[in-house]
């Protein structure tokens, strides 16, 4: 197999068309044709069925193409890799971090940009348990989860902690309150995330357990609406403490324990086991190192 052929065949298979990669590629159809019938030919499987009209993969499309792109994303990470080598003050981490987990490397971010300015960060969002299936397919070479991956393809290095709190407006009655119970919280109306979660669950489960009623009037796409819906004292929220820190620090919100709720998690930085790592994704890992 030719790493060109397999260029050509994984941006088909990403357009769904042999017109739109030829412009993609800047190619003509017919070359586009003819590099596909090659790699066909070379594997011994059709890989495209061209009975359909939107370029559907075969079974063995689909096999393939999965291993095209990592070996795309390896050659690309080998370029990259050589062009650090050659100048330390140039090159690129990738990083994949969910909603939640994003909050604890912005201090890292902030300090390594100080530190490397000519570095770009490129953070990409991720699911949570996905991340490390993209860490293995050289999608990103490093992920922020706040789990211990069993994964054995993936080393992790604990690198943080966080925990729940509970978020009101400063003029909320419980807002002067360090510490309140669950049966304290049963009139209270509460914004949620409206994505299934760890959390989530664990705080249905904890309000069951007490016989407290969790009345969830709201429920938002995003962490920072949550937050914005809190400030205008809509409501009050559980959320992780990374995520609402600043907020709290300005006064915008009150951060509040709830006793029942000591719900601690450990964060960690994944990456490839047994990979090499850019001089660039080498110098964060050991910056949160060093933080953490």
């Amino acid at each position: 197999m030719e790493i060109n052929e397999l260029e050509v065949f994984a941006v088909v298979a990403e357009e769904r068309s042999f017109s739109r990669a030829a412009k993609v590629l800047g190619r003509t159809q017919p070359a586009v044709s003819q590099a596909i019938r090659r790699l066909e030919n070379d594997v011994g499987e059709r890989l495209i069925d061209r009975s359909s009209k939107d370029g559907t993969l075969t079974d063995a499309g689909e096999v393939l193409v999965h291993y095209a792109t990592e070996i795309l994303n390896l050659r690309r990470t080998a370029r990259e890799s050589l062009r650090d080598l050659k100048n330390l003050k140039l090159g690129n981490v990738k990083l994949s971090a969910n909603e939640h987990t994003v909050f604890f490397i912005l201090p890292l971010i902030e300090r390594f940009n100080r530190e490397h300015p000519g570095i770009k960060i490129d953070v990409k969002r991720g699911v949570a348990s996905r991340i490390p299936k993209e860490v293995m397919a050289r999608d990103v070479e490093l992920g922020v989860v706040s789990f211990k991956p069993k994964d054995r393809s993936v080393e992790s290095v604990a690198v943080g902690t966080d925990e729940l709190v509970m978020i009101t407006a400063p003029g909320h009655p419980l807002s002067k309150a360090d510490t309140v119970s669950i049966r304290d919280l049963g009139g209270e109306k509460f914004i949620a995330h409206n994505a299934p979660s760890p959390y989530r669950q664990q705080v249905i489960e904890k309000f069951d357990t007490h016989r407290t009623s969790l009345n969830i009037a709201v429920e938002m796409p995003s962490l920072e609406a949550i937050k914005r819906l809190v400030e205008m004292d809509v409501g009050v929220a559980l959320v992780p403490r990374l995520t609402a820190e600043a907020e709290i620090a300005r006064g915008h919100l009150a951060g509040v324990s709830v006793k029942e709720m000591k719900l601690e998690r450990r964060l960690h930085l994944v990456y490839r086991k047994g990979g090499v790592l850019s001089q660039a994704a080498s110098m964060f890992l050991d910056l949160a190192r060093e933080e953490g």
